[in-house]
């Protein structure tokens, strides 16, 4: 996998994740406040997108991970 598909897969794995222990209704459901943590995401993928820079894609470059295209 490249980094920005390593990027998005746990992008999207966090945002899953967050939504299950923070939706009332899920049986995972732990507190409202999980729903923070995924506008927090939202707003760095936003924020990647826009700026064309993402700390955990530098993060996995410098780790030896193959960059994307």
């Amino acid at each position: 996998m490249t980094s920005w598909q390593i990027v998005r897969v746990v992008a999207g794995s966090f945002i899953l994740l967050s939504l299950a222990f923070g939706v009332p209704g899920s049986p995972l459901f732990m507190s409202p406040w999980w729903l923070a943590f995924t506008a927090f995401v939202g707003i760095n993928l936003l924020q990647s997108g826009l700026t064309r820079w993402c700390l955990m894609e530098s993060i996995l470059r410098k780790l030896g991970v193959r960059a994307g295209q």
